[in-house]
């Protein structure tokens, strides 16, 4: 799949926005993929998470489970385990911080796949591979869709992306004028009650 063909899946579904957003990571951007509107069609996000498992398949070899930050990774991560005849878990928020829970459990040997949607500074990554090193599998790498950090972002392990953009963020206090003129939106789920 091409770069113009991944974007074409998120045009199509509405999910390529422009504006002024406050993304997770507090930074601010003039661009957001809402990787939501892709993935509340199954056909496209097949297509998504097919080409990129061939690419995790010719990167990384086999997978035996695949682990996603909650909650914008886990249907993604659902997704690209089934590509991969996988086990799909995920880590999820407790106080603050990610941790394995309800009973999933990795087992010594197993090769293990962290899947997320969208890179930008890699915390959500840099979070989950923290989780997981308290697990005896083995960390093969980890995997994404879009990268718009254009491939910048330090997550710790090697890492595949379906595309790589170089999408500018910014510091809230140091915002392009045509960027502070607009009203802040905050998608993302990060920091929700």
């Amino acid at each position: 799949m091409t770069k113009d063909e991944v974007l074409e899946e998120f045009r199509a579904s509405g999910a390529l926005l422009t504006g002024h957003f406050i993304l997770t990571s507090g930074r601010r951007s003039g661009t957001f993929l809402q990787k939501m509107f892709v993935f509340q069609y199954p056909e496209r996000t097949e297509r998504l998470c097919k080409a990129l498992a061939a690419k995790v398949k010719d990167q990384f070899g086999s997978i035996d489970i695949v682990v996603s930050p909650a909650v914008g990774g886990i249907v993604p991560g659902y997704e690209m385990a089934r590509q991969l005849g996988a086990k799909s878990m995920f880590v999820e928020r407790v106080d603050g911080k990610f941790l394995l829970r309800r009973g999933f459990e990795i087992p010594r040997g197993a090769r293990v796949l962290v899947v997320d949607d969208i890179l930008t500074t890699g915390l959500s990554y840099r979070e989950t591979l923290d989780a997981l090193r308290a697990h005896p599998g083995t960390i093969v790498g980890a995997a994404c869709l879009i990268d718009r950090s254009g491939g910048k972002a330090d997550i710790g392990v090697e890492r595949v992306s379906l595309c790589t953009l170089d999408i500018p963020d910014y510091a809230p206090d140091n915002l392009p004028p045509e960027l502070a003129a607009l009203p802040p939106i905050k998608p993302g789920s990060r920091g929700l009650a």
